[in-house]
């Protein structure tokens, strides 16, 4: 009989199965149901820098990035930009995990609103501001601007602590910062800070609370950082639908059944007018391990088709006539393994999940239905994820965490189909943002603050009767109604002034039968940035003696000389004494000609006679025309085609000097020329206009050229210079 303290013996078998138990015991009491909102959120700590600790061995960072215009993009530039994309994914290696976050968040109507306000002034034109406003109204209804679009990217790494996967991660980061700008796309890493409110926002659609986090607020209140992004509560009871605070939603698992995808597929998705988040997890294998695996299922395949071969003949028939299943996927799995080899495809693993939310069941149930809609479009399906509601939504988190085990393998190509840019938008929230129209794909409001971009100039191009006129007209009155700035235009058609005359501006008609008169020999001491203003304004002289001598070659070198000789002479009393009556006029500088002793001297004279005592000596008087009014609109219209260059010239140079005047006063001036190509006919012209155009922005000016003739523009030689300085 055997002893009650005697070792119970277990076998081999009977040990493992033990085993088997207590590890399957654990893993279920890892797994037990969170009693706490912040328990359900999958990472142990976050860092100052932006690192992220998912579990225990597992290391995330998160990037923000652009969109920029793909859709609207012709077809070269399109292929260009997916073949840089696939580059981009290709860069990844198996050590490395990426998510793609899509977020389409509600925002407040009321923020979007205010940014289109325009404030009542007492200048008599506020029913004029009520009307513009309630257009803008109308034009905000049409698109999805009540929605905040953002893109991230999140990788992540396995790495032993803290310290072997920052300067990794950090590596990672400097390459895909780089390749974003190989692509054109503005990208910037978020911090600890920026990515826990990216997760508050999502946590908080329902109240859209604002985000106060402090680092230094965990020491003394013994709370995690958790604690100050988790909602007020979870609900996961339900099959197929969540509960996060006020909000509903439902993950859905995205099926690819098509044998091809069109390139729509990712921004059809993106341009639903609901709240949507996107999560695309991507996971590469390794490039050896896959093509093994290839190569084994090719083998497989062959061994089912010899098989199939076998029983044709002891069937008596055809042993070329197998299955099509078998033939198709075979002739599948030899293209892919030369894709492989060959074509510098690589393999990936996809999780495409879709996570739609609304304030109730029914809104939901409509914004599931409209996202399955979309899906089967393109041949695909939406599946909800029925009892993982919890696990897909911490998976569309941007922390880089899959814990949704559906998986489908595509090729590079395949994976960059979803290509995740659209269209750029432009939409800022200054108070001096002016409206320019909507955007042709999303339909959105484009405001934008010239101010604000790297250079504010600007050109309006397009065919006749396209709205170029109309669009500036827009955009003067806009600037009169939202801004402080003066407004100079330059009309060759005459068809400013009603415009001009319903904001009280000052209309100069210019042409040999007027009265109104404009000195092109007006200056200023601010003139130049150089102590001599006359360094400018002998080069604006030159330029319009050589429009007048005219000829193939333009003003000879001595001829120069001669000129500028002149110049000096005639601004004298003016620059001893600065006084309005000491400026001289056209005729001053064909005297000073005329008392030169070289005979180039005299024709240069000569030349210019008709222009001082001549029929075509309009431009032979001093200013006698209000030119300080806020407003001012040059019509040369009647000046004749003789003239009309010449007037737009000396119309330039009138607007230089209250660019100067201006700046001295903190206040910014915008140009609009109408025919701008005319100036940019004669070399002289064109050189003098782009070397105002480069001087305007320093000194707070604001030019807009306007034309239809856009061969003429891009026939000039200085038109790259014009096009580089408006970028």
């Amino acid at each position: 009989m055997a002893k009650k303290n005697e070792k119970l013996k277990l076998t081999r078998a009977e040990k493992k199965q033990l085993q088997e138990l207590m590890t399957r015991s654990q893993q279920q009491n890892a797994k037990k149901v969170p009693r706490t909102a912040q328990a359900t959120i999958p990472y142990q700590r976050m860092w100052p820098d932006g690192i992220c600790r998912v579990t225990d061995n597992y290391y995330t960072k998160t990037i923000q990035f652009q969109d920029i215009n793909y859709q609207l993009a012709q077809n070269d530039d399109k292929t260009s930009i997916f073949e840089g994309w696939c580059d981009f994914l290709n860069y990844f290696d198996a050590s490395i995990h990426l998510q793609f976050s899509f977020l389409n968040l509600t925002a407040s109507a009321e923020s979007f609103e205010q940014s289109i306000i325009i404030p009542d002034k007492d200048d008599g034109f506020n029913d004029v501001r009520h009307e513009y406003a309630e257009m803008l109204q109308n034009q905000l209804a049409k698109g999805n601007n009540g929605l905040t679009k953002t893109k991230f990217i999140t990788y992540g790494i396995e790495a032993e602590n803290f310290k072997a996967a920052k300067p990794r991660l950090e590596r990672i980061e400097i390459d895909l910062l780089n390749n974003f700008k190989r692509l054109g796309v503005a990208a910037f890493p978020l911090d600890g800070r920026e990515r826990l409110k990216l997760m508050h926002d999502m946590f908080h659609m329902d109240t859209q609370a604002p985000f106060q986090f402090d680092w230094k607020w965990l020491a003394p209140t013994g709370l995690s950082t958790k604690d100050f992004i988790a909602p007020a509560s979870f609900d996961f009871r339900a099959k197929n639908t969540f509960g996060m605070g006020s909000k509903q939603g439902e993950v859905s698992f995205f099926s690819i059944l098509a044998a091809d995808l069109n390139d729509r597929c990712l921004a059809d998705f993106l341009a639903m007018e609901s709240s949507l988040i996107v999560s695309l997890h991507i996971q590469a294998i390794d490039q050896v391990a896959a093509i093994k695996d290839v190569k084994r299922k090719i083998t497989d395949l062959d061994k089912m088709k010899i098989e199939e071969q076998k029983k044709a003949v002891r069937a008596g028939y055809d042993m070329d006539i197998i299955p099509s299943d078998l033939a198709t996927y075979g002739g599948e799995a030899k293209k892919l393994l030369e894709d492989l080899q060959s074509r510098n495809e690589r393999m990936f693993l996809i999780t495409f999940l879709v996570m739609n939310t609304a304030d109730n069941a029914k809104q939901l149930s409509l914004n599931v239905k409209q996202a399955q809609s979309l899906a089967q479009q393109h041949n695909c399906q939406l599946i909800p994820l029925d009892f993982q509601q919890e696990s897909s939504m911490v998976s569309c988190l941007p922390l880089g965490h899959n814990a949704i085990r559906i998986q489908r393998g595509l090729t590079t190509s395949s994976t960059a189909i979803f290509v995740p840019f659209t269209t750029q938008e432009l939409f800022q929230t200054s108070k001096e943002a002016l409206y320019c129209g909507l955007n042709a794909l999303s339909n959105n409001l484009i405001m934008v603050d010239r101010k604000w971009l790297k250079n504010p100039n600007g050109l309006i191009l397009g065919t006749p009767g396209s709205g170029k006129s109309f669009a500036a007209k827009r955009e003067i009155a806009n600037v009169i109604l939202l801004t402080d700035d003066d407004v100079i235009i330059c009309d060759p058609e005459g068809e400013y002034y009603p415009l001009v005359n319903m904001f009280h501006g000052q209309v100069i008609r210019i042409s040999p039968t007027s009265d109104s008169y404009i000195n092109p020999m007006d200056i200023n001491l601010n003139y130049s940035d150089d102590e001599n203003p006359l360094s400018l304004k002998s080069d604006f002289i030159l330029s319009l003696c050589e429009l007048i001598v005219g000829g193939r070659d333009g003003l000879q070198p001595i001829e120069k000389t001669i000129i500028d000789r002149a110049v000096h002479i005639i601004y004298q009393p003016y620059l001893a004494n600065p006084c309005p009556e000491n400026v001289p006029i056209l005729e001053d500088l064909y005297n000073a000609l005329r008392q030169q002793e070289e005979k180039e001297a005299q024709s240069l004279a000569t030349a210019l006679e008709i222009y001082v005592t001549g029929s075509l000596n309009v431009f032979n008087h001093r200013t006698n025309v209000d030119v300080n009014n806020r407003l001012v609109c040059y019509d040369i219209k009647e000046l004749g085609k003789q003239l009309k260059k010449l007037g737009m010239l000396i119309v330039q140079d009138q607007v230089w000097g209250r660019v100067t005047e201006n700046r001295a006063e903190g206040k910014s001036t915008r140009y609009y020329m109408d025919e701008f190509h005319l100036l940019l006919k004669e070399e002289q012209t064109a050189a003098y206009s782009v070397e105002i155009w480069k001087r305007f922005r320093k000194w707070g000016g604001i030019p807009t050229g306007i034309t239809q003739n856009v061969k003429d523009l891009l026939a000039s030689q200085e038109i790259e210079n014009i096009f580089g300085a408006t970028r």
